[in-house]
């Protein structure tokens, strides 16, 4: 849906004034006047424009199995085509040799088609490497040459008061510039995405600006722009960024496997408030407090107990608990983790393994070869729908028979064919070889979900 601003105009009256006008000086007292034009010059060349387009898939209806059925509502001479819906917003060139484009997952979320477009002109398709949903990142590849990459800048340095620049295409109107400062960092809690650490800022963000760049004043990348608070519909002046060194961690999981791949580490934390902290016995308070270990958990075998002050993940100190996930969330499997740790006032140095969330799970093709691709695991399902016995599906590969089915990851399987399943002996009895998967009933977060083959 197409949205327009109507803007009050503004009548000025001209007076007489003088034949002659005078311009800007380029300098005052010998010093050449401060600009930002050196800089976007460089940079912006590395800021695209992305559209998708998305045919839109309904359901088949059992009715359609009826002949008049189908041809009046699915095949009759009147009926129009599927509408293409469009999306519009921006991108970052970050590996000019390679193409690799990086954006939002919200921009590209199932986009049938994408298309970038350069700011010479140039417009490619773009092949999607990957997303994590979590961290709202996707990852684009577009077969062009003489591309201009921006630079990596270090976001765990920024600091409150630092300027800021954000570049992209707000209302599709490409390589728009707007400039502030860093409001605020390690803002969470705001129901946007899975993982949240966002850095605020006051350069006006707008729709279509999702997946553009925040840029320092040297032009290097500190964060990506994905949302803005607007409570009357438009800019407010609060814009939010996912930092640049979290994006780009994501973003090298996403090239390497086509997601990212979190392990388990099993403990609960939450902030530490003042009050919390007096009453501790802490003289900081700053860093992750645990509130649960999960027995046999990693966490539980690092030594790590109720109690304990987490302040560092490696090098990086915490400021909170949502500093604390969104930085586990980015340790790949097996990956040794250093924790700093304050234990009733004494300084701790702990180390955990990630663990793998699927060991245990079986490979979908030792079931059947129209579930490869796919991790299963039989479980009893607690969810909102209640207490049911099921299929848990665990990662589900990219364009895999599996995937075709419509399995993803986090699915839980109930039906097939109409048919109960609870284990994967009975799900393997459902599919011998030759057999076809025609419908599928699922779990999927909160819905109840019957996906039909046409």
């Amino acid at each position: 849906m197409k949205r327009f601003l109507h803007w009050p105009l503004l009548l000025l009256a001209l007076f007489t004034v003088p034949a002659c006008t005078a311009g800007l000086p380029v300098a005052v007292d010998g010093q050449p006047l401060p600009s930002l034009a050196p800089m976007l010059e460089r940079v912006t060349p590395a800021v695209v424009n992305i559209a998708t387009s998305n045919r839109r898939k309904l359901r088949r209806h059992p009715l359609l199995d009826d002949p008049f059925f189908r041809w009046f509502f699915e095949e009759a001479p009147h009926r129009p085509r599927r509408p293409e819906v469009q999306s519009l917003g921006s991108g970052i060139i970050v590996d000019a040799r390679k193409g690799y484009v990086l954006t939002n997952n919200h921009v590209i979320d199932e986009a049938d088609e994408i298309r970038v477009t350069l700011k010479d002109g140039r417009s490619f398709n773009a092949r999607l490497l990957g997303r994590d949903p979590e961290m709202d990142i996707a990852v684009l590849q577009i077969p062009a040459e003489d591309l201009t990459a921006l630079p990596w800048g270090d976001s765990d340095r920024l600091r409150v008061g630092d300027f800021v620049v954000a570049i992209g295409s707000p209302f599709g109107l490409s390589q728009t510039v707007t400039s502030g400062i860093v409001s605020a960092l390690g803002r969470s809690g705001l129901g946007i995405e899975g993982y949240e650490n966002f850095i605020q800022t006051d350069a006006s963000i707008n729709p279509g600006n999702s997946g553009g760049p925040l840029v320092d004043l040297r032009g290097r990348l500190v964060g990506v722009n994905t949302a803005i608070l607007a409570p009357g519909g438009g800019n407010v002046g609060i814009g939010f960024a996912i930092p640049g060194n979290i994006a780009r961690e994501v973003m090298r999981q996403i090239v390497e496997y086509g997601g990212v791949r979190r392990g388990v580490f099993g403990v609960t934390v939450q902030n530490l408030s003042g009050d919390l902290a007096h009453a501790l016995g802490l003289k900081r308070s700053r860093g992750a407090l645990v509130a649960r270990v999960e027995p046999g958990s990693p966490a539980a075998a690092a030594g790590l107990r109720e109690g304990d002050l987490i302040t560092h993940i490696g090098d990086h100190e915490l400021d909170g608990a949502s500093d604390f996930h969104s930085r586990l969330a980015l340790a790949r499997i097996g990956q040794t983790v250093r924790l700093r740790v304050l234990r009733e006032g004494r300084p701790l140095q702990l180390s955990a393994r990630i663990a793998d969330p699927y060991a245990g799970y079986t490979r979908g093709e030792a079931v059947s070869p129209l579930l490869a691709g796919a991790l299963l695991k039989p479980v009893l399902d607690r969810s909102p729908l209640g207490e049911n016995a099921g299929i848990a599906v665990g990662r589900v590969s990219r364009d895999s028979p599996a995937w075709r089915e419509g399995l993803r990851e986090g699915d839980v399987l109930y039906r097939v064919n109409r048919h109960r399943v609870r284990t994967l002996r009975e799900l393997a009895a459902l599919l011998p070889p030759g057999s076809a998967i025609w419908q599928l009933q699922l779990r999927r977060g909160d819905r109840l979900l019957t996906l039909v083959s046409r």
